[in-house]
């Protein structure tokens, strides 16, 4: 199956713009500059919510290798309201455990799920040839998502009212117009090149050696951490596993390796049967050697200019935050792009997406930056300190959380947000304004279902009760929530079992029971607890009982008005 989406290539394909007989003036309100895992998201999602795009990208293929191949739970979330989370996990190889070794002992391990009741694993790995194949493959599926092959932009100017790109293709260059640019098109965004612009950061002088390998392999379905093993002395080895028995292997180098020699079979192959042993059978599917930074844009907005994915920001591939902060840019930036489109919300809105990613990416490559120092030592102090860290952590659990081989990608808590509304009543646990919702096993229509498969991708109450029926003044308030502009979808939580008889005065509303407790647990909730939740599916507020005009104020401000 993999060669199959490692050889597709898209033919080129005129436009309305080449075939006009008069040069076409026509302005689409967004086009997407790049089809990789974000440059798709983005296009995907805005797609689902009415927006039309036009995404365009230089390139005819997929992916070439595996390259990101982690995808965390909360990319998992958004994938499957793109329409194509179920193929991802079916396909891929999902895993919650990982293991430090330092040289050929255990140090601990760790898992990154430790509870039960989520619809999602921790983490999958999948190539991203596949998930772009799946990504594209849902997008063609939507009748107002137009993508161009072989189309590089080579200019680019903004207006007041537009930005206008120059697109060079096989048959010659046209003008494309859009309301708003979305440019993920990667780390060398050509964009962001032509707009003067730059990223700034830190670049780390070490390489590493990325093997993909094909064998049938005894190691469990787990993420593999070496420190100095035997079989590639006073250097470090990541192992993963992907699907059609094909592992990963990362092997550091040192910043005096040659990379076009590391690349060569006669030098990969050793390394290789150095971990594996002789007797192993094994097939070199990739290799690339890569040296890596941490860095991102001063601002991801410049004007009608929006930057996503690697072309904003960029991480060493320690943690797996690379593409997984890039899918989350996409699902902040689309929603607040459909709304400002269609006139229910202000430009300022798309203000609080670079701000928002901004402090997520900041976030992300502290987190990336501490885990390189750990892993790559620069001097004989940071070496001891590391060593002793790791000899400590098999046995006393203070040193572990010193352990770094790479924080695991976790969505940001956007807890200073200028869209939030702070809490106002008592509330514990982790779901605080700026957090992302989490999941939870509810039954709706006597059927097993997800919460989180029943938010959407609107504004959405989220109300908890304990009462098997509602009284008059709850369905009232209730339904006053329902009448704002754009809509505010209602979903109701019954804690415990059993789900209110109020159906029929509450039209579009959604009701649910949580029979384990878990979303009630989850959410801190009780009896009367609503929360706004956006259509990203961040907590936008919370409160103990319903405040009408506290809810409307908080759902305002969570529009950027």
């Amino acid at each position: 199956m993999n060669t199959v989406y490692q050889s597709l290539k898209f033919e080129f394909q005129r436009c309305s713009e080449q075939d006009a007989l008069v040069p076409v003036s026509t302005t689409h309100p967004v086009i997407v500059v790049g089809a990789g895992p974000v440059g798709l998201s983005t296009a995907i999602d805005l797609a689902q919510q009415g927006t039309p795009v036009v995404l365009v990208d230089d390139d005819c293929t997929l992916s070439t290798g595996s390259r990101a191949i982690c995808f965390a739970k909360r990319s998992l979330d958004i994938f499957d309201r793109l329409g194509c989370g179920e193929r991802m996990v079916e396909k891929g190889v999902s895993w919650n455990v990982g293991k430090i070794f330092l040289k050929d002992e255990l140090v601990y391990s760790f898992d990154l799920l430790p509870e039960s009741g989520h619809h999602r694993p921790a983490f999958i790995n999948l190539q991203q040839y596949y998930v772009e194949g799946f990504l594209l493959e849902r997008a063609r599926q939507l009748p107002n998502l137009e993508i161009r092959w072989k189309s590089k932009i080579i200019g680019i100017q903004q207006e007041s009212e537009r930005v206008t790109l120059t697109v060079e293709t096989p048959e010659g260059n046209y003008a494309l117009h859009g309301q708003y640019v979305v440019a993920a098109d990667g780390a060398r965004s050509p964009v962001r090149r032509l707009m003067g612009l730059d990223s700034k950061g830190r670049t780390f002088k070490d390489r590493f050696l990325i093997a993909d390998v094909k064998m049938q392999a005894a190691f469990p379905v787990e993420r593999w951490f070496w420190f100095d093993p035997p079989f590639h002395p006073n250097q470090s080895v990541l192992l993963h596993s992907q699907p059609d028995n094909v592992w990963r292997i990362d092997f550091q180098l040192g910043w005096d390796a040659d990379p076009e020699l590391e690349k060569t079979p006669e030098r990969v192959i050793p390394r290789v049967k150095a971990l594996l042993g002789n007797d192993t059978e094994f097939e070199l599917q990739w290799v690339s050697v890569y040296t890596f930074s941490c860095l991102r844009m001063d601002k991801f907005r410049h004007g009608r200019v929006l930057f996503a994915g690697d072309a904003a920001h960029g991480v060493s591939p320690f943690g797996a935050r690379g593409a997984n902060s890039g899918i989350q840019d996409a699902e902040n930036l689309a929603w607040k792009l459909a709304l400002v489109l269609k006139g229910l919300a202000p430009d300022a809105l798309l203000d609080s997406y670079a701000e928002e990613r901004e402090y997520a990416a900041d976030e992300n490559i502290r987190n990336s930056t501490r885990a390189t120092d750990f892993i790559t030592p620069k001097s004989k102090v940071s070496r001891l300190f590391r060593d002793a860290v790791l000899q400590l952590a098999s046995r006393h659990s203070f040193a572990r959380q010193l352990v770094n081989s790479g924080r695991l990608s976790v969505p940001a808590v956007l807890c200073d947000s200028p869209l939030n509304t702070p809490d106002r009543d008592g509330f514990s646990g982790q779901m605080m304004p700026g957090a992302a919702a989490v999941d939870a096993p509810v039954t709706a229509d006597s059927q097993p279902a997800w919460l989180l498969s029943k938010l959407g991708q609107v504004f959405t109450g989220l109300f908890f009760h304990s009462s098997p029926e509602l009284d008059t003044p709850t369905v009232t308030t209730l339904r006053a929530l329902q009448q704002g502009k754009p809509a505010l979808k209602l979903v109701l939580v019954h804690i415990g079992g059993g789900t209110a008889s109020c159906r029929n005065d509450l039209p579009g509303a959604i009701f649910v029971s949580d029979h384990e407790g878990l979303a009630a647990q989850r959410y801190d909730a009780h009896d009367g607890s609503f929360y706004l939740l956006r259509p990203d599916q961040h907590v936008s507020a919370r409160w103990r009982e319903i405040d009408v005009p506290a809810v409307q104020a908080a759902w305002r401000r969570a529009l950027g008005r």
